[in-house]
């Protein structure tokens, strides 16, 4: 008998589109890796016309190589129909070009033939799957999932899928529609509520302080800056206060933290965890993201390939 040898498995091309920039990627689905010689990044302006966006996004899949599956995973941020694939930002700053725009045919016909189906998820879901499949989630029922960028993003996931209804969850899973402090979430834990609360705390818009952008009072913080320190402990010790009912309500094992802000993990972590022990299990381990940069992209992948109607 003549052995047979095991065809590789067939690559999953993915896309994950961020106000600033698009990565496109094909994710190796037997393994949760990403292929790094395919990796392409662009850049994306969210404030330029519909058809520039989308012609942007496509370029950047148009470049990926060949020989790949031709169900796509795409993490979008929202507010946006991920069944449909139909935009609808209002009033969010960015991508309010794409309001009532099919991305999902636009983005079919620039790929020409690359492409038969694109299934669309929220981007910090995408973050969360990843994490569950090859990274600081692996191994967790019940995840909570937070990427920390200029606002917070957001996943609820259960056994790897992301949960979006029912009492254990905020609306549509999203934890930016909570308040804390009397106001939307947002208005504190965010780079905006950063950078306001630091110059509130200087009482001074001089120097170029009112300049400073969130890596800034990071540093300064680092530096033995009271003001900057207390700036980020009072948004991430907010967080955790508004979090932390959810945490138990969902039964959370963890909580994973990415996106840019990440980066300030000394800064955050420490009043991230102070804020959810004073109203929730204080044991609940609060992680850095392993796949920080790559997560979105497995996420995506397995979301085009564990669907029920992919084919």
């Amino acid at each position: 008998m003549t052995a047979t040898t095991a065809r590789p498995p067939v690559p999953i091309p993915v896309l994950d589109v961020g106000g600033t920039h698009v990565t496109a990627a094909l994710v190796d689905p037997s393994t949760s890796v990403t292929l790094p010689t395919t990796v392409v990044r662009r850049p994306l302006s969210s404030d330029a016309a519909a058809d520039d966006i989308l012609d942007a996004i496509a370029l950047a899949a148009s470049a990926l190589p060949t020989g790949h599956t031709l169900s796509w995973g795409v993490a979008m941020p929202g507010p946006f129909d991920y069944a449909t694939g139909v935009g609808r930002f209002t009033d969010v700053g960015k991508f309010e070009s794409l309001r009532g725009v099919d991305v999902g045919a636009g983005l079919l016909e620039r790929l020409d033939g690359r492409a038969a189906r694109l299934r669309f998820l929220n981007d910090a879901d995408a973050f969360a799957i990843g994490e569950y499949r090859a990274g600081a989630a692996a191994g967790h029922r019940r995840v909570v999932g937070l990427t920390l960028g200029t606002g917070v993003g957001s996943s609820f996931l259960a056994g790897g899928r992301p949960v979006h209804t029912g009492p254990s969850v905020p609306p549509s899973g999203h934890v930016h529609r909570l308040t804390v402090h009397g106001g939307p979430l947002e208005d504190t834990v965010s780079r905006r509520g950063i950078r306001a609360r630091y110059a509130a705390l200087r009482a001074t818009s001089q120097d170029g302080l009112s300049l400073l952008d969130v890596h800034d009072i990071a540093a300064r913080a680092m530096t033995g800056d009271a003001a900057a320190a207390e700036a980020f402990r009072y948004a991430f010790d907010a967080l955790g206060r508004a979090l932390a009912p959810w945490i138990d309500r969902f039964e959370a094992a963890a909580v994973v933290i990415g996106g840019s802000m990440a980066q300030s993990w000394h800064l955050i972590h420490p009043a991230l965890t102070t804020g959810l022990a004073s109203a929730a299990r204080s044991d609940v381990p609060v992680l850095p993201a392993q796949q920080p940069a790559e997560a979105p992209l497995i996420g995506a992948a397995h979301w085009a390939q564990d669907r029920p109607d992919a084919p």
